[in-house]
């Protein structure tokens, strides 16, 4: 039971932290470039980035 509990945790987390960090990276990206498109692109490329290397 208690590593059913502990992947669950972290599977959330996970989740959590990806959306976190997509999240940032559009703003600083926005900050950056001051272009919507640019931040939209780095917000995508950083959801890839975890798909493959998660």
């Amino acid at each position: 039971m208690n590593g059913n509990r502990f992947y669950g945790v972290r599977v959330e987390g996970a989740k959590y932290g990806v959306g976190f960090g997509s999240a940032l990276a559009i703003a600083i990206s926005y900050t950056n470039n001051h272009s919507i498109l640019w931040a939209i692109i780095h917000g995508i490329l950083g959801w890839l980035y975890v798909a493959l290397f998660r």
